[in-house]
């Protein structure tokens, strides 16, 4: 494990400083990076059929191994605590804990998180828990899966066995991590596990985790400590017309409804947007979807919002005869995520620089979505618990691995972060997507998120300069200035 190197830059005097309390984290998620994909009890999830459906994954790759986590989580943690990491966010393999996704824990399971846990705490560090980042177990999806109502029971269940496990170590706990994906990108697009394609299935799944939520609030309340903390990650989208025209301002409409409201609505405001379900009343009944009670359980109180960010939205109303991209940064596919709303046509920002998954690198994004987020939720503490960007890292001669474009998104994007405080978002935290390398979903590990380059061949872990500068960060509570290594 490489060294970090130690803080020889000075303080500027000049330098606005973060909000006492403010959270520096990095975050990953169970399959990306654990591995151990058969071991001490786990069966398959979604995840680990998709990857090995042909086809489905670049390169055929999958989760079995990835940064293999699962065994190297003290040498992980350590670094952590190297880079003066406050937190860090990481989700629990559901089939690790409960294989079938009915009846009693796996104790072998539980015990990985116990301890990773107790590593994380002995470094000071403050551990995050997320409940769910898509590896439902492939049983529950054989029985229909989020398109059921069925499974947001079972995730009640398991949300009570983790939380009974870890709830007196754990103070932060989050339900879903983005939940839009599982269910679009899920069911509707078919470019997600489990790979199916049906706009109905793809609605009726976003009810169900957003019911999923609720129930799993309900039990965290119950069996938590009262000064745990509860949230939910949304990533929602910095959606912008192409044009000021009625027109584009409608596609911007439908977007914002489909793709952000659907979640907000009903979780923080107790009610689904009447828009969203005229757009989608084609594709399902509604009064028939939501049940008697299902509102008021998915608008129990949070104690913030987590807000994953990564490019904005541009989208317009097609004319007719021209050609549009049918990628929406979400990956190719002939079906849309988008029920409802299928004839939206996606654009890529003029002008902007690009990250190596082709997003153009805008940080006023971030900085309009914490804002109209606070306005429209006000007294609801957020934090961003994503951001980040892929670059086409390498290792040079040297065994360094020298990523400044990564370094110059990460400055911009907490610029703004500290903008947004400084115009009264109440920000708590910034999470790094991500701590490493990874398994990045269809894109196998095409793509590197990480500011730790992973030689998957060796997995040694090497520190990129994004780490040293983030470190500094964190040492610092602010921001050097601009262009600052």
């Amino acid at each position: 494990m490489t060294a970090v190197r130690p803080d020889t830059t000075p303080k500027q005097a000049h330098e606005a400083q973060f909000p006492t309390g403010f959270i520096w984290g990095a975050a990953t998620a169970s399959y990306q990076v654990e591995g151990a994909a058969a071991e001490d009890g786990r069966t398959p999830s979604i995840w680990d059929t998709f990857s090995r459906t042909p086809g489905k994954v670049r390169n055929g790759d999958t989760g079995d191994i990835a940064a293999d986590h699962y065994h190297r989580y003290r040498d992980d943690v350590a670094l952590m605590k190297q880079l003066g990491l406050k937190a860090y966010r990481f989700s629990v393999s559901w089939s690790r804990v409960q294989p079938t996704g009915r009846g009693p824990a796996v104790e072998r399971g539980l015990d990985f998180y116990r301890k990773l846990v107790d590593e994380l705490l002995d470094a000071g560090i403050m551990p995050v828990a997320t409940l769910y980042h898509w590896d439902l177990p492939q049983e529950l999806e054989d029985a229909g899966g989020w398109p059921e109502r069925v499974t947001a029971d079972r995730f009640a269940d398991y949300a009570a066995i983790v939380s009974g496990a870890l709830g007196d170590r754990v103070g932060m706990w989050t339900t879903l991590n983005e939940p839009w994906c599982s269910a679009y990108l899920g069911y509707g697009s078919g470019v997600h596990a489990p790979g199916r394609t049906e706009p109905a299935a793809a609605l009726q799944a976003a009810h169900h985790l957003n019911l999923a939520h609720g129930r799993a609030i309900e039990v965290l309340r119950a069996q938590l400590p009262a000064a745990a903390q509860t949230s939910v990650t949304l990533n929602l989208h910095q959606v912008r017309p192409l044009t000021g025209s009625e027109a584009d301002a409608d596609a911007a409409r439908r977007i914002d409804a489909v793709g952000n409201r659907v979640f907000t609505g009903p979780m923080l405001r107790g009610e689904y947007p009447e828009d969203l379900i005229t757009d989608t009343s084609h594709l399902v009944d509604w009064s028939k979807l939501v049940r008697d009670g299902d509102l008021a359980t998915i608008s129990r109180p949070v104690d913030a919002l987590g807000i994953n960010y990564y490019t904005p939205t541009l989208v317009s109303t097609p004319v007719e005869g021209a050609d549009y991209a049918r990628s929406d940064a979400h990956g190719a596919s002939d079906h849309s995520p988008w029920p409802g709303s299928e004839h939206v046509a996606f654009h890529l920002a003029e002008g902007k620089e690009r990250t190596a998954m082709d997003w153009s690198i805008d940080p006023d994004g971030l900085y309009n979505l914490l804002m109209d987020t606070h306005r429209d939720h006000p007294g609801l503490p957020l934090m961003v618990t994503e951001n980040g960007a892929a670059f086409d890292d390498y290792v040079s001669p040297e065994g360094k691995v020298e990523d400044p474009e990564r370094v110059a998104y990460l400055h911009g994007h907490l610029d703004a972060v500290q903008r947004a405080v400084a115009d009264g978002a109440d920000v708590r935290g910034y999470f790094l997507w991500s701590l490493m390398d990874n398994f990045e979903w269809a894109y196998g590990y095409s793509k590197r998120f990480g500011a730790v380059y992973v030689d998957y061949a060796s997995q040694r872990r090497i520190p990129k300069t994004s780490a040293h500068w983030y470190a500094d960060v964190i040492r610092r509570h602010a921001l050097p200035p601009a262009g600052t290594v």
